[in-house]
């Protein structure tokens, strides 16, 4: 798989560092215009070596989907056409998997949910809620953010109705989504896709957690 040459180094030997460059870049001027005067850079810095981590990373983990790279702007105050970062997601259930992220000052690995039918809220809470079962979420979510994984998540001011705020585990009930991640510091593709296998690997139980609750 070919790549830019920077001082004789390729871009899939360099990623994601390129990738940050592009991020950055894009930033200063979020247009059409420029864009499409760095088309072909987005994929060769981007696309291509996300799609390169997501092929190695295919058989533990399943297919992953690369995002657009375009916004939906039709509801949103900002009409910025671009994202300023590129995601790659493998679900393992509705709205909750496996995502690693190369924006303009990191790339990321993340696991967890990130939204939940109403329907599908409730039973993770009741999940939460129960003696047996949210004990155990407890110590997931201990063990990950002991070991340095930042909790990304969403709360309710407030306790969710039907639960009281003197219930034992309020701070779990009260997440409308629930996620952690962890920085990725690797640099070359085999290397980038090695460390997020690795995360990945260390939040999988925290996902199956959820996974079980959110789906159909």
């Amino acid at each position: 798989m070919g790549g830019a040459n920077l001082g004789g180094v390729t871009s899939l030997e360099s990623f994601p560092v390129p990738a940050m460059s592009f991020y950055r870049d894009l930033e200063e001027d979020n247009s059409r215009e420029w864009w499409l005067a760095n088309k072909a850079r987005y994929e060769r810095d981007v696309r291509d070596p996300f799609r390169a981590v997501a092929a190695l990373l295919a058989d533990e983990f399943g297919e992953a989907k690369l995002f657009r790279p375009n916004r939906d702007v039709r509801f949103s105050a900002d009409k910025s056409p671009y994202k300023t970062h590129q995601g790659l997601f493998v679900q393992v259930a509705p709205a909750c998997g496996f995502y690693c992220e190369v924006n303009s000052a990191e790339a990321i690995a993340v696991g967890g949910f990130y939204e939940a039918r109403s329907e599908a809220l409730a039973r993770v809470r009741a999940g939460m809620a129960d003696d047996e079962s949210g004990p155990v979420l407890e110590a997931l979510l201990s063990e990950l953010t002991g070991a340095g994984w930042l909790n990304s998540s969403e709360q309710l001011r407030t306790a969710p109705r039907g639960y009281t705020r003197d219930h034992p585990r309020i701070e779990l009930l009260r997440f409308k989504t629930l996620g952690v991640e962890r920085e990725i510091v690797a640099e070359g593709v085999d290397e980038f896709a090695a460390e997020v296998a690795q995360a990945w690997r260390s939040v999988a139980a925290l996902i199956d957690w959820f996974a079980v609750r959110l789906r159909d």
